[in-house]
């Protein structure tokens, strides 16, 4: 006789759960090696989840050494006797397998793919001339190659973002502004010096993919606080905080990453007041700053850096390539952070630090911003035209930024399934539940505008629709 799976606990993530309960009637010898684990479609009908959750539970447990995936006949217990303990330390290989994925098909895609669902410009939209000035100024310097850069980074770069996020109504000190290897290495900093490995930590659902495999990667709890057009649902996320007493809430409040939607004033008011009131950590990532049609007033700047930490990149202006990015915090966190940083990886490379100063203050540097604003307004327009003349619903009209979010709406495909279909046609697309903490199935993908606007998206999505 079968046994029933044990229902889910909705409030945690899924895919642990039910690589408990299998990893149990596994050890138990309930399923015996060479035995059929249930399919993922009928899993998944059993316990009412998304097919990608179960595909994220069995891969997790073939990384484990638990099953072996046959082509075309579904997954088996296996015989080997040197599975790890229960409790041990994640490795890499056993990320979610969106985050595979993403590294498969986003930096191991050939060349001549068109990266609909990225996160980054073309590279040729970037000036190249002020990138070449930058290189020869710094070749000056090689002194930055022969000896270790300030813990904190470069200090004359600190110095400048002082006085930039001073013009956006932040008063921080350059002592109090850390340098980083870009904003991913920030958030991950922030994430261990404000919870432990089992603390519950909050994130935008849907949110940047990236942050969500390194919170998970580390052990935290991640629970998602639904989006809305405005911002998170102030509600929901109320009952959260209520809930689990969560050390931080991770959210991307401008032109965010999947959605381009951005917070409102009332949005943002709330969110610092709920802060306030549960004693939580806002960690405001802004990559997205100087993409804005008009710059807004942060979180930072309303509420102070007491209970906000505030990052910022320069891969969305400057070159992804660079590798810079920045968190501005108060004495004591910038403190924590800069001993986290040091200790995993000393510091931050001051040449590439001292090539974005010199590009930053480029006397071309505000007319090449504009010129990139004025361009991807123009793409944004036309991918925005493009949805429209197919009838995909967008979940919201971004204000600038890189990206919309847009769905096929209920009669079309499952996103899945369109990005395998497009990956065949050398179009690499961004399914919505690779952006969810639970990986739950969602109607909607991502959609890089500056790469989505022209003839061969537009041809691909028109033929599924008529094939």
């Amino acid at each position: 006789m079968t046994v029933p799976f044990a229902a889910l606990q909705r409030q945690q993530p899924l895919a642990p759960q039910i690589i408990e309960q299998l990893r149990e009637r596994i050890e138990q010898r309930q399923l015996r090696p060479g035995a059929r684990a249930p399919s993922i479609r009928q899993l998944a009908r059993e316990l009412q989840v998304s097919p990608s959750t179960v595909v994220e539970a069995y891969d997790r447990l073939a990384a484990l050494g638990y099953l072996q995936a046959r082509r075309g006949a579904g997954f088996f217990v296996t015989e080997r006797r040197d599975r790890p303990a229960r409790e041990h330390t994640p490795k890499v290989t056993e990320l979610a397998v969106d985050a595979h994925w993403l590294s498969r098909n986003v930096y191991q895609t050939d060349a001549g793919a068109l990266q609909a669902g990225c996160g980054w410009f073309p590279p040729d939209w970037f000036d190249r001339d002020s990138r070449q000035r930058a290189l020869k100024q710094a070749a000056r310097y090689d002194s930055a190659l022969a000896e270790y850069g300030h813990p904190q980074g470069y200090a004359p770069l600190r110095r400048y973002l002082e006085d930039w996020l001073g013009e956006a109504g932040m008063a921080v000190p350059a002592e109090h502004i850390l340098l980083t290897q870009g904003a991913s290495q920030a958030l991950d900093l922030v994430a261990c010096c404000v919870a432990r490995p089992g603390e519950v930590v909050l994130v935008d659902d849907p949110g940047y993919c990236n942050l969500l495999s390194c919170l998970t990667l580390r052990g935290f709890t991640v629970i998602g606080a639904p989006w809305t057009p405005h911002g998170p649902d102030t509600a929901v996320l109320e009952q959260l905080l209520q809930t689990h007493q969560p050390k931080a809430f991770f959210t991307n409040p401008w032109l965010q990453n999947p959605t381009g939607a951005s917070y409102s004033p009332a949005t943002a008011y709330r969110v610092l007041q709920l802060a306030e009131q549960y004693g939580c950590y806002v960690v405001e990532d802004n990559v997205s700053a100087e993409l804005q049609a008009v710059r807004g007033q942060t979180l930072a700047a309303m509420a102070g850096l007491a209970r906000v930490i505030y990052i910022g990149s320069f891969s969305k202006t400057l070159s992804p390539g660079l590798r810079v990015g920045f968190v501005a915090a108060a004495p004591g966190m910038i403190d924590a952070l800069t001993h986290a940083k040091m200790i995993a990886g000393l510091t931050s490379s001051s040449l590439a630090e001292r090539l974005a100063l010199a590009m930053l203050t480029d006397g071309r540097y505000r007319k090449n911003l504009e010129r990139l604003k004025t361009r991807l307004a123009h793409a944004q327009d036309a991918t925005l035209a493009m949805f429209t003349e197919l009838g995909w619903p967008l979940f919201t009209a971004p204000a600038g930024g890189l990206f919309v979010w847009a769905s096929p709406g209920d009669s079309g495909p499952d996103p899945l399934r369109l990005a395998e279909w497009a990956r065949a046609a050398d179009i690499l697309l961004a399914p919505g539940c690779l952006f969810r903490p639970d990986r739950a199935d969602t109607p909607w993908l991502r959609f890089n505008v500056a790469f989505s606007h022209g003839e061969a998206l537009r041809r691909f999505l028109l033929g599924y629709r008529r094939g």
